[in-house]
């Protein structure tokens, strides 16, 4: 019998007043890799929008993601999770640094936050398609393109609110992510993310996103410091700083429950 210890916890939380927000994450504490088939079937059993799984030797932290349906390059919350777990469990102290497909990650503690350092993710202009329009049933005053993601921006808080898209249209673009932004009323930006070809409907907040959105907001606005809200069910709340190529996403995080996964 292989026994995993498991935590789920609750990443990008709107504050210690707002219980059950953010994003839940899974992580599954590895000594060794598993066969990808059997992360992905946890990762499905788990039914989060993402699980990871670290294996830790001497210091050395590797980091991978998986969706309900496959594995993800690069995934904020769960990364912040990750790490949280790892400075409870006395793994490190102030800092963890992770080995990952998107290359080396820092995650840095300071009072009751968590801070990480990701690459920006850049978009380009491109036409508001007739296509995207059918998939928000809304209409965007811009759009943008990613290597992942279309970004719909809008120009209020309340576009963002009120958007209810088609999931199967979503599913079908050619980007399997969909992000819809607008300026925000209590903070600098809002967003949406929709991702059901991953496996993920609507993702309650999103740290990736916001690689991609930060660069944006802090050209548009002139200013490399932002607070960011995701106005998903659960609602979220991420600090961006933009430096160069690099994007410092900070959030807090709560633990919700832990166990073991015995296979």
């Amino acid at each position: 019998m292989i026994e995993i210890p498991i935590y789920q916890l609750d990443a990008f939380t709107l504050g210690p007043e707002h219980p059950f927000s953010g994003n839940p994450a899974a992580v599954c504490l590895l000594d060794s890799w598993l066969d990808d088939s059997v992360m992905q079937a946890i990762a499905a059993e788990n039914n989060l929008s993402e699980t990871a799984f670290c294996v830790s030797s001497q210091g050395h932290h590797e980091l991978r993601w998986f969706t309900p349906k496959a594995e993800v390059p690069l995934c904020g919350h769960a990364t912040l999770a990750t790490a949280f777990v790892l400075f409870d469990t006395g793994r490190v102290e102030t800092e963890a640094i992770f080995e990952t497909k998107s290359g080396t990650l820092t995650v840095k503690k300071s009072l009751d936050r968590l801070s990480m350092d990701f690459p920006a993710q850049e978009t380009a202009p491109c036409a508001v398609a007739d296509t995207l329009c059918q998939a928000l049933n809304a209409a965007p005053t811009f759009c943008r393109m990613g290597e992942t993601d279309y970004v719909a921006i809008f120009d209020h808080e309340s576009d963002i609110e009120t958007l209810a898209p088609d999931r199967g249209l979503v599913e079908a673009l050619d980007r399997p992510g969909l992000i819809a932004t607008a300026p925000g009323e209590g903070c600098d930006f809002v967003s949406r993310y929709f991702a059901p070809a991953k496996g993920v409907d609507e993702d309650p907040v999103t740290g990736r996103a916001h690689c991609v959105l930060a660069p944006y907001w802090a050209e548009r606005l002139g200013q490399v410091s932002l607070s960011a809200c995701q106005l998903s069910t659960r609602g979220g709340a991420v600090d961006c700083i933009v430096r160069d190529d690099r994007v410092q996403l900070s959030g807090r995080v709560k633990p919700y429950m832990q166990g073991m996964i015995r296979l």
